[in-house]
C-alpha cells in the first residue's frame, strides 16, 4: 500500500488540488512517491560517489554531472517534502513534524486512510 499506482495517485493529486484530499495516518500516494524517490536519489548519490572514486571513472564528466544532479535533485526534494509536511499540518490540523519525530498520530477517523487497520 505504501506506493501508489498511477491511477490512485492521479486521484489523489486530483483531490488535494480541490483542497478534499484525505487524511492518511502514513505517506499519502505524494508522500510515498517522494520517499521512493528520495530513496532512489540517495542511491544514485552514493553510487556515483563511489564511483567517481574508481580509476576507471575518474574525472569522467558525465559521472560528476550525474552526481551533482542527483545530489541538488535531493535538495529540491526534501525541502518540497518539508514544505509538503507543514501544508499538510495546517490543512490537516495536526503536527505532522512532531508526528515524525515520536511516532504518534491522532487515530483514524471517519475518510481517515489507515491502511495498518481492518477495513470497517
Amino acid at each position: 500500500d505504501f506506493i501508489a499506482g498511477p491511477r490512485r495517485l492521479a486521484g489523489y493529486l486530483t483531490a488535494m488540488i480541490q483542497r478534499r484530499e484525505p487524511r492518511y495516518i502514513g505517506h499519502n500516494p505524494a508522500g510515498g512517491l517522494m520517499m521512493i524517490a528520495l530513496i532512489l536519489l540517495s542511491l544514485s548519490c552514493g553510487v556515483t560517489g563511489w564511483m567517481m572514486g574508481l580509476d576507471a571513472f575518474w574525472g569522467a564528466p558525465w559521472l560528476e554531472a550525474t552526481h551533482e544532479t542527483a545530489a541538488n535533485t535531493i535538495m529540491a526534494l526534501a525541502i518540497l517534502h518539508v514544505v509538503a509536511a507543514l501544508v499538510e499540518s495546517w490543512r490537516h490540523r495536526e503536527n505532522l513534524v512532531m508526528s515524525m519525530v515520536t511516532g504518534w498520530k491522532r487515530a483514524a477517523s471517519g475518510t481517515d486512510v489507515d491502511h495498518a487497520s481492518p477495513p470497517r
